[in-house]
């Protein structure tokens, strides 16, 4: 395995999830290491994923934004 193999790099991508590439160790609450299904994942932000740790695609379905809407001045 190369460097650039073994680095783990987490990219959050706007209203979506969190892009993981690389050799990363997944664990769950119970300390059990979770079984990473390919090379690059996706994890979920917004909470309601049917497939919690990894992305469904259900974020679009529910509107998640990754930034909280600001507020408008105007009024």
């Amino acid at each position: 395995m190369t460097a650039r193999e073994s680095r783990v790099t987490i990219t959050a991508y706007p209203d979506g999830p969190l892009i993981v590439r690389g050799g990363a160790v997944f664990v769950d609450e119970s300390g059990e290491q979770i079984a990473q299904p390919r090379p690059t994942v996706a994890l979920c932000r917004c909470g309601v994923s049917a497939i919690k740790p990894w992305c469904d695609g259900t974020h679009r379905m529910v509107g998640f934004r990754s930034r909280p809407e600001v507020p408008d001045e105007s009024g």
